[in-house]
């Protein structure tokens, strides 16, 4: 298992920063509120509500602004503000060495798996959750993050689906957004994901692009040896002129043909309001059962 950053405590520092697209500095107001309201003291970086273009400021600035908060002992959790893209951007002009001396908790979701996945290389635990605009979402979503923070044990149910692969399965958990995981092969955050538990989602995808990325993956050994596969919702995915002919569930199980591990699908995490928080590089158990699906630190 990664090593778990230091769980909060009431009194830490969070920092709010922007380091993907832009977005307006009061679509994080509700987000503030909870966090204090949590106990924790907020600090919120000047790429929130900066504009330069599509992104929330230049590479140097989301770089320099990344840095600071990396850098500052006196902060415990980096959350982002909002996803969209840029992430990938920065990513390599970043310094962890003293992250790695003094480590803390970064979480986000979407374009944030970049990140997340680095922070998994370097050999740490990092949070694939809500973050501070998606926060006036989901009262659910902001408590599995709170319970997660403050060092709880994840535990979740979810229905059964009868796509699903019946099995149980123990690992890792690694992942987030299919697109990003599929751009991460061969960079420096490109990881292993052998033994492991691979949680998917993504959005506004084509069905053969889906596709195309699943092909990767697998091309890429990456389906191979897994302990199991969680996947979220895969939003406003859609079809081409053409129907592609196969949805999500068919796309998924198409490519891990041959393997015997479980598989569950409609797990409540991804871009819909309800964004279930996960611990990535804890160990967690899978249990797919005809009657449901259990999801549970070990």
């Amino acid at each position: 298992m990664l090593i778990a950053p230091p769980y909060l405590k009431k009194g830490d520092k969070v920092a709010i920063t922007a380091p993907a697209s832009r977005l307006e500095k009061k679509s994080i107001e509700i987000g503030v509120e909870i966090l204090t309201n949590w106990g924790l003291q907020v600090v919120v970086g000047k790429t929130v509500g900066a504009k330069y273009f599509d992104f929330s400021d230049t590479v140097e600035n989301r770089t320099v602004e990344m840095q600071k908060f990396l850098d500052d002992d006196s902060v415990k959790l980096i959350l982002s503000a909002r996803g969209g893209y840029g992430c990938s951007k920065i990513i390599d002009n970043l310094d962890f060495g003293k992250f790695k001396s003094n480590p803390k908790w970064i979480c986000g979701f979407s374009d944030l798996t970049s990140i997340l996945l680095q922070i998994n290389k370097l050999g740490f635990q990092a949070l694939h959750g809500v973050m501070a605009k998606t926060m006036v979402l989901h009262h659910e979503s902001n408590e599995s993050l709170r319970k997660l923070l403050f060092g709880e044990k994840l535990e979740y149910t979810f229905d059964a689906s009868e796509k699903n692969r019946i099995g149980v399965g123990k690992g890792e958990a690694i992942g987030g957004n299919l697109s990003l995981l599929a751009h991460s092969i061969g960079s420096r955050s490109d990881v292993s994901y052998d033994g492991k538990i691979l949680f998917l989602e993504d959005i506004s995808e084509y069905y053969y692009n889906l596709d195309r990325m699943m092909v990767q993956l697998k091309r890429a050994g990456k389906l191979a040896n897994l302990a199991g596969i969680v996947c979220g919702d895969f939003s406003d995915c859609r079809e081409n002129d053409e129907p592609f002919g196969k949805k999500i569930e068919e796309i998924i199980l198409e490519h891990t043909e041959g393997t015997f591990y479980p598989i569950a699908f409609d797990f409540g995490f991804g871009h819909e309001n309800k964004n279930l928080a996960i611990r990535m590089g804890e160990e967690l158990r899978l249990e797919v059962k005809k009657e449901g699906v259990l999801l549970n630190s070990i």
